[in-house]
């Protein structure tokens, strides 16, 4: 009753904020008079504070808000290890093998790696979920679907976690049999909460795409029982993300088996780099602009090309989203007659929308990766 989003709390807010401004008026004492303004100050910065967290539906919970906080910020993935995964990791360096093989049996198992690419020389944190069945014995010789699922901004690859639970959503999904096995590969996309990068290689800069798309799905094939880059890959992202997941899959198609934009746009914006400055992502090169603008990405096309299949949503009061999604859908029906479309009612450009829209996208997404590998016999 009590949580962030909560109208009760609210309402004590506003009654407090006055009877604090009552105080100050009213007040005889000039130190009485300034705790009460310095503590009706603190008030209305908290209400602005739950206002946009209320807005965007960020935190549900005050738990939440506090582990993230407090740097606690994936719940069951505090206190887990860091693991680095180098440009030379072998085969099989990350099998799985933890000491809680029962526990990650029934519930799944969530790493924090740094990995470093080989080609973009950039170095990130990132978090993978590996499913249940990764741990099972009929699993043991199979090699996972991965989906690669990219954060908005600002934002952070725990946000996945903590803000749209897409662990606890795929997990209920798995234990329904609603959705197929697969690993969830979250990475920070940015570098930092300020900085915005598109998931584009910065011209002069961070060479963001390649690292997304080149040395990460590479990496973790070689440390992880993932299948290699292809059809066995999909990406996903919501807001920015969604963007990314659009421009990764047609810039990179060999790579990636399908994409889930959710409140995606399909035309790129400036970057922003540390310190806030704003800059043109290809340094005022026309064709590379082109080359990364998925709305020309689809016209400069073939007729025979193969691409990824794409799933798009959008909450339904998002009429700028709504709008994009719809021309790209139109765009991409010469390669993909069924484009799949999910406007979610009463939602706007929030976590809200996305909570509802992830798990119909991860139903349809595994169920086509694993159309394309080979099911292991289940005892």
């Amino acid at each position: 009753m009590l949580e962030p989003q909560s109208t009760v709390v609210f309402a004590l807010l506003v009654v407090m904020f006055g009877a604090l401004v009552w105080r100050i008026m009213a007040g005889r004492r000039i130190v009485l008079r300034v705790l009460a303004a310095c503590l009706a100050f603190v008030i209305a910065t908290v209400f602005g504070i739950l206002a946009v967290n209320r807005y965007y539906d960020y935190y549900q919970t005050w738990g939440t808000m506090l582990a993230d906080l407090t740097n606690q910020n994936v719940g069951a993935a505090s206190g887990i290890p860091d693991i680095k995964l180098a440009s030379g990791a072998q085969p099989g360096t990350l099998d799985g093998n933890r000491g809680h093989l029962e526990q990650a049996q029934q519930q799944g198992d969530l790493l924090r790696l740094t990995v470093t690419g080989p080609r973009s020389r950039i170095t990130r944190v990132v978090y993978v979920y590996l499913p249940p069945q990764y741990f099972q014995p009929a699993y043991q010789s199979y090699r996972f679907p991965a989906i690669e699922l990219i954060h908005g901004q600002p934002g952070k690859p725990q946000d996945w976690i903590t803000a749209t639970g897409v662990t606890q959503a795929f997990g209920r999904l798995l234990q329904d049999k609603l959705a197929q096995p697969a690993v969830l590969v979250m990475p920070d996309a940015n570098g930092g909460v300020r900085i915005s990068l598109q998931c584009l290689d910065q011209a002069g800069g961070p060479q963001d795409l390649t690292y997304l798309a080149v040395d990460l799905p590479s990496q973790l094939a070689r440390a992880l029982r993932v299948q290699r880059p292809g059809t066995g890959w999909g990406v996903a992202g919501y807001s920015e993300g969604g963007f990314c997941a659009a421009n990764m899959a047609l810039r990179y198609p060999h790579r990636y088996g399908f994409a889930g934009v959710l409140s995606g746009y399909f035309a790129p914006a400036d970057n922003q780099l540390a310190g806030g400055r704003q800059v043109s992502p290809f340094g005022g090169n026309r064709r590379l602009r082109v080359q990364n603008t998925p709305f020309d990405e689809i016209r400069a096309l073939p007729a025979a090309a193969v691409i990824p299949r794409f799933w798009l949503a959008a909450g339904a009061a998002d009429g700028q989203a709504v709008a994009d999604a719809e021309v790209f859908r139109q765009g991409l029906r010469l390669w993909q007659r069924d484009v799949p479309l999910t406007l979610t009612p009463g939602c706007g450009h929030t976590f809200t929308a996305w909570r509802a829209e992830i798990p119909l996208m991860l139903t349809w997404m595994t169920r086509g990766l694993a159309s394309g590998t080979t099911t292991p016999a289940v005892a």
